[in-house]
């Protein structure tokens, strides 16, 4: 559940700041080969000292090459760190990809209303949609503080009046309308728009 805000989880495992990106790797494990300006040539001149001494590696980006002097234990230890960084990063795109997030995103904001248009859904997509939606109550709407439900349709269908504090009661609660509402309502071409409005009116909501 740590894992909710994506770019506090980028900021703490991402490979710059564990200085895994090419350039930062490069400069730890080798320097740059120089290039100064020759007056009485009237050009720049790369420095010759180096060549066959040091490996060298041309980074395609910009053409800048790198004379290498790193031992292999240094390599090694920057290839087991990347490595570990392939999997935090394949671990979080497991978990955004998992369960209620694959559907619906990350909820990051703290007071949220969802507003539910189910259109002309057939009976079995109705229940589909109250399902999917079921699940990001439970797994996401619960790990923030404030929430709402609100039904586009000729009648417009609120939860609660006003964004509810989140917690287990009011999240059960939030379920059990969702499972009592009809199938079928009466809509208009406005519906989904007054819903959105009704919506944003709540001056707490921030999503």
């Amino acid at each position: 559940q740590s894992l909710v805000s994506s770019s506090k989880w980028l900021q703490h495992y991402g490979l710059k700041r564990n200085k895994l990106s090419l350039s930062q790797i490069l400069s730890q494990i080798g320097f740059q080969h120089r290039k100064d300006y020759v007056t009485t040539l009237g050009k720049p001149v790369a420095s010759r000292y180096a060549d066959g001494l040091f490996p060298q590696y041309k980074r395609a980006q910009d053409g800048s090459v790198y004379n290498l002097t790193a031992k292999k234990e240094l390599i090694l230890h920057f290839v087991d760190c990347l490595i570990g960084a392939i999997e935090l990063y394949k671990q979080r795109m497991e978990w955004l990809t998992s369960e209620s997030r694959q559907i619906f995103g990350v909820i990051q904001e703290q007071c949220t209303v969802i507003v539910l248009d189910f259109g002309t859904a057939t009976p079995t997509e109705f229940d589909l949609c109250r399902d999917a939606l079921s699940m990001v109550l439970v797994e996401q709407v619960i790990q923030i503080s404030r929430f709402n439900l609100i039904r586009a349709a000729q009648d417009l269908m609120k939860w609660q009046q006003k964004c509810t504090p989140v917690s287990e009661h009011t999240v059960k609660s939030a379920v059990t309308w969702l499972w009592k509402l009809d199938h079928m309502t009466a809509v208009s071409h406005t519906s989904s728009a007054e819903a959105l409005l009704e919506a944003m009116g709540d001056e707490a909501v921030s999503s």
